[in-house]
């Protein structure tokens, strides 16, 4: 073989393993950024779950207080309308116990002593 024929097969094999070689080392350099790529959606996907999570605690938490301050104020409803309820009770109750000691039936009457003898005037209502 003459020199001309062993430089173009040297120089075939050379382009033949660099470009292996190139071939490899972007094959490498693809699966690493598929790789972190993997991990970078990986990690956004995380970041967005304790996000979501975050958001519905948040939410959950202002649910209650809402619901708390819901309860207070009905709570705060009833026993006014409770006490507003005995009160009006305890006015009924006093009115009838007037009203019916009034109209119980009462002695009522006058006496006087006059000489030797005693002058009674005795009316008995009963209503």
């Amino acid at each position: 073989m003459d020199t001309q024929n062993l430089e173009n097969a040297a120089v075939k094999i050379q382009s033949w393993w660099r470009g292996s070689r190139v071939r490899r080392t972007l094959l490498h350099t693809a699966l690493r950024a598929w790789v972190i790529q993997c991990w970078w959606r990986s990690m956004q996907a995380k970041m967005l779950e304790q996000r979501r999570r975050l958001a519905l605690r948040l939410y959950t938490c202002q649910e209650w207080a809402v619901v708390k301050v819901q309860a207070q104020v009905r709570m705060w409803q009833a026993r006014r309308r409770f006490l507003e309820a005995r009160q009006a009770a305890c006015i009924i109750q006093s009115h009838w116990r007037w009203h019916t000691s009034q109209t119980r039936g009462l002695i009522r009457g006058r006496y006087e002593v006059k000489a030797s003898r005693l002058e009674l005037d005795i009316e008995i209502l009963l209503t």
